[in-house]
């Protein structure tokens, strides 16, 4: 009986910890990604950081999580009141990613830029 317990708790918490792709919401859809400096016009907001959990996640692989961060970091980008995400990086592995997964994080300037 205590046994069946154990593994009835291990299975819950694996689920728990799989990972969902972070989902765009309807204001990230109108924030957009740019490889040059927003101009004069263009107001700074700040710099975010959009992340993705890889916890147990094992499905979609790096390209999944990446996507999932990048969403993420487009959605806080609009809850700033932003529009333009400049100079995106991710930061590269590290020792202990080789071993665990790691969450993957995306960050970058915030603009509000005029339509």
């Amino acid at each position: 009986m205590r046994m069946k317990g154990l593994l009835g708790l291990a299975a819950i918490m694996l689920l728990a910890g799989c990972s969902t792709t972070q989902q765009l919401d309807a204001a990230g859809q109108q924030v957009r990604f740019s490889d040059t400096k927003p101009g004069t016009e263009c107001q700074l907001l700040g710099e975010v950081t959009g992340s993705q959990s890889n916890w147990l996640s094992g499905s979609g692989g790096e390209s999944s999580s990446m996507r999932g961060a990048a969403n993420d970091l487009r959605n806080k980008a609009a809850a700033m009141g932003g529009n333009v995400i400049y100079g995106a990086v991710s930061p590269s592995e590290s020792f202990w990613s080789s071993f665990a997964p790691l969450d993957s994080k995306m960050s970058g300037q915030v603009y509000k830029c005029p339509n």
